[in-house]
């Protein structure tokens, strides 16, 4: 009975062995090449349970599926505008092909030692091209910090998809820096660009100051013309009734001097006014009693 069970155990511990020796498992953080006699015949990038010949027929090589960050060392380089600059840029990566992958690089340090040249190479050819005003401005608008980041990644994820099986998932710029030397050169271009606004905007300021002081003295001459051409007008009506004045003068002085000051009361009195005054004093007299005037007939005018 004893030896039944050990013959039991052995044949459990054989199919064991041998479902270990012809199967392997998946898991959802693993993606698998399977090479038979040392080539790739199968990548698995879906969890589960697979077959296999036994090794060293077929040979399983597993990697991480995850998502991976590099960070690539501080660098200089330089501007458009030729101001030295120093970046530290990373990347977020996977494996993406394990065929591929296990072909071109074998390991993940090998790996990371291609993506460092790429990055490198593609941050120094888009920096080059792009000004440190797209980097650092006060104008938001002016910052083009993503769409360089998008011209690095761009430049680098078709060609380590295609020769490494690598896929870039996002490339960005983790630090700037600039030497103190090219701070203040900064500071003084930034300073002297607001002070040409600032004089753009004085001067356009005078310019409608003057264009606004133009425009008054025109209506000032124009209201002062109008003005003058009412005067003259009041002027000559003036004159006219003085004229007739003086031809009643010359005709009748006295008949005149009267009617002259019967106007004047008229101009006293058509107000609610206290005036105190002599009874003889001119025109005041008159509204005491109407003096005699006779008029004088076309005999006496004649005479004269």
């Amino acid at each position: 009975m004893k030896s039944i069970w050990t013959i039991i155990f052995i044949l459990v511990v054989i199919g064991i062995l041998a479902m270990a020796a012809v199967t392997f498992q998946v898991r959802t953080t693993e993606t698998v090449i399977v090479t038979r006699f040392g080539e790739p015949v199968r990548p698995i990038t879906e969890p589960g349970l697979y077959m296999r010949f036994p090794s060293p027929i077929d040979v399983v090589h597993r990697f991480d599926s995850r998502s991976r960050l590099f960070t690539a060392t501080t660098q200089e380089t330089t501007t458009a505008g030729g101001e030295p600059i120093i970046v530290k840029s990373y990347l977020v990566w996977r494996i993406a092909d394990p065929g591929k992958f296990l072909e071109s690089v074998k390991d993940v340090d090998s790996a990371e030692g291609k993506i460092k040249s790429q990055l490198q190479d593609a941050q120094n050819s888009v920096i080059g091209r792009h000004y440190f005003s797209e980097f650092v401005n006060t104008d938001p608008e002016k910052i083009q910090f993503e769409a360089i980041e998008k011209e690095i990644a761009g430049m680098i994820e078709n060609e380590a998809l295609d020769q490494y099986g690598i896929e870039i998932r996002t490339v960005g710029i983790e630090r700037l820096q600039i030497s103190k030397e090219v701070t203040e050169k900064v500071f003084e271009r930034m300073k002297a660009d607001r002070n040409r606004k600032t004089q753009a905007i004085l001067a356009e300021g005078n310019a409608e100051a003057e264009r606004i002081k133009s425009d008054a003295e025109a209506k000032q001459k124009e209201l002062l013309a109008v003005a003058e051409s009412q005067a003259k007008a009041i002027r000559g009506a003036g004159d006219a009734e003085a004229a007739r004045y003086y031809k009643m003068l010359e005709a009748d002085p006295e008949l005149a001097i009267f009617l002259r000051n019967i106007e004047a009361l008229k101009d006293i009195l058509k107000e609610r006014s206290t005036i105190i005054l002599g009874v003889e004093t001119e025109p005041v007299k008159y509204l005491k009693s109407i003096p005699d005037i006779q008029p004088k007939d076309a005999s006496s005018q004649a005479e004269k």
